[in-house]
Formats: C-alpha cells, sequence, structure tokens
C-alpha cells in the first residue's frame, strides 16, 4: 500500500473522490480505501465500531474544527517560542548596540577639500590629552596664505598645550628661514619641541598615538584619517626614527658644523648631486626655490675647485664632506 505524502490542506484527487463517495454513501470498504490512505492517515476516515472492514467519513464540519484547533495551537506554541527568543536575545542586542556605539568610528575617513581638513584635524586635536607628532614639510607653508594658516593651526596647537600635552615637530630646515613658522614657535607655551631635517616625507600629524592625519592626494585636497591601531603604532615608529636623526630647532638651535668650509644646506645638496638628480628635484625635496638651490651649487662647487658639473660630483665623493672618504 502507497502513502500519500501530502498535506489535508493538499488533498490528491483520488482522496477527494473517495472521501466524496464515503460522504454520500456513509462509508466505504477497507479495501477500497486502500487506494487512497491519506484519508485514514489524516483521520478522515475511521472504521466502523460494528464492522471494521468498513470505514466510516469524518463529518466535514468536524475534521475542520478539529485542525483548526490544531493549527490554532500550533501557532500559539510558536507564539510563546518567539516571545521566549525575543526575552533570550533583547539583553544581547542591547550589548551589541552599545558595543556598535563605542566602536561606530571607521577605522579609514577620506576628507575633502582644505576647509573639512582643517576641520576634521580641530575636532581630532580637541580631544587631545597627551602627545602630538606633526612632520610638516615646506609644502602649503611658504604661499601667499601661509601667515593665516600658520596662524590657525597655532591657536589650536596652544589649546593642546594648555590642556598639559606636548608637541613634538619635524620641520625642513628651510622653514626656520621663514618668520610666520619660526615666529610662532616662539609664541607658544607650554612643551614644545622641534626638530629639522633637510628631506621630510609629506606632511603626518599623530594625535595621541590613536589617530592620524595624512595627504591623499599631491595638491593636498584630499586627506585620509586613519584610527586603526596597528598603522598609528606604524606612524609613530617612523616619526620617532626621523625624530632621532633630526637636529633641534626650538626651543633650542643647534648648529650643524661646516665640514671642509661646505656648510650643512650645501652638503645635502651635494648628496642629492652625487645621487644624479637635477637642480629642480633638489630644490623641490629640499623646500627651496630653484634659484637658491642653484646659489648653493655654485657656492659648493667654488669651494671644492670644480669647473663642470661632472666633476663636482668626483670631487663631492673624495673630499669627505658626506662623511666618505674617497
Amino acid at each position: 500500500m502507497t502513502r500519500c505524502e501530502h498535506g489535508v490542506e493538499d488533498l490528491c484527487p483520488a482522496g477527494v473522490k473517495l472521501y466524496e463517495h464515503a460522504l454520500r454513501t456513509g462509508h466505504v470498504t477497507a479495501e477500497d480505501a486502500a487506494e487512497a490512505s491519506c484519508l485514514t492517515d489524516l483521520g478522515l476516515l475511521h472504521p466502523a465500531l460494528d464492522d471494521l472492514g468498513r470505514l466510516e467519513p469524518v463529518a466535514p464540519a468536524a475534521a475542520l474544527h478539529r485542525l483548526l484547533r490544531s493549527s490554532a495551537a500550533r501557532i500559539a506554541h510558536e507564539r510563546r517560542r518567539e516571545d521566549r527568543l525575543t526575552a533570550q536575545f533583547e539583553s544581547l542586542m542591547g550589548r551589541a548596540r552599545q558595543d556598535a556605539s563605542s566602536s561606530d568610528t571607521p577605522t579609514l575617513r577620506l576628507h575633502s577639500g582644505t576647509r573639512p581638513i582643517n576641520q576634521a584635524i580641530t575636532d581630532a586635536m580637541a580631544e587631545a590629552g597627551r602627545e602630538v607628532l606633526c612632520i610638516q614639510s615646506h609644502t602649503g607653508l611658504t604661499g601667499p596664505r601661509s601667515r593665516t594658516a600658520v596662524a590657525a593651526a597655532r591657536d589650536r596647537d596652544q589649546a593642546v598645550l594648555d590642556r598639559g600635552a606636548r608637541i613634538r615637530a619635524l620641520y625642513q630646515h628651510t622653514l626656520r628661514h621663514v618668520p610666520a613658522v619660526y615666529g610662532g614657535f616662539e609664541r607658544l607655551r607650554g612643551d614644545v619641541e622641534v626638530r629639522g631635517l633637510d628631506e621630510l616625507p609629506d606632511r603626518l600629524i599623530v594625535i595621541d598615538r590613536e589617530v592620524a592625519f595624512l595627504p591623499a592626494r599631491g595638491d593636498g585636497s584630499l586627506a585620509l584619517e586613519v584610527r586603526h591601531p596597528a598603522l598609528a603604532a606604524y606612524f609613530v615608529t617612523t616619526f620617532d626614527r626621523l625624530w632621532w636623526l633630526a637636529t633641534p630647532l626650538y626651543p633650542t638651535l643647534e648648529h650643524r658644523p661646516t665640514v671642509n668650509g661646505v656648510t650643512p644646506r650645501q652638503q645635502a645638496i651635494a648628496a642629492l648631486l652625487v645621487e644624479g638628480h637635477t637642480d629642480a628635484v633638489i630644490a623641490q625635496r629640499l623646500g627651496m626655490n630653484i634659484r637658491t638651490a642653484r646659489d648653493h651649487i655654485a657656492k659648493l662647487a667654488a669651494t671644492l675647485g670644480s669647473e663642470s658639473r661632472a666633476q663636482l660630483g668626483y670631487l663631492i665623493e673624495r673630499s669627505g664632506i658626506l662623511g666618505r672618504e674617497g
């Protein structure tokens, strides 16, 4: 005997036909019911009390009432289960929302435009309480807007210092000759230390070793805000390594010695000349205009007695001014 695998709401055609016949005649034989065993399985036919070989139909109204009551019981059971699930997960969802709210700051965020970039830096520095690290190349500080930019940054830095934090800054050596920059250091009150290097990477700000800002485009129109702990730690390590190579500029100014009559500025130029760089590249990397770079190259050539560019490179190598005798 083959059983029909379907629910009462999906009676097979043979089952419908046999059930209708049983309702009309009042009964069917067990042999006839074998063709649609689903009727007995679903409780629509039951054996007669006085003859087990005869099956009698359950009234449709009674069957429907029984089925609906069973369905209602299942629905009630599922609702009670829903209530238990809600109670079980409600506290968990509350903790998840709390964790999400405490970490809703993205690890990377891109800021576009000078005003939004400066505002993002100002907002982050408003929370600084320990230390601000800054790398500032010549870019953006020697143009016509340098005085306004430096003044705005000075007010922001002073607020950080007033909260007891310290500031360490790396600048290119050429910026000691920019009054708007160097004068800004002298107006600050607090724990400020500035050092200089001939060459620096592009601008970097690290606040409390937790958040960093760096350029995302060469023209300064895009900046990346970084709040990833591993990246912030990497930036701090990079800063510290450059810091120990740098020369103090403020509050104490350390003058680097000349070597064989060659000034520190000319030594930096000599190193780039030996690498084969053009005057324009040397000027750009050392934060000076090309005319100044060429003046220094001419003085370097005169000091070493060079008559040509090719000879100058050879004399630089032999002079020992780069710390290696030829």
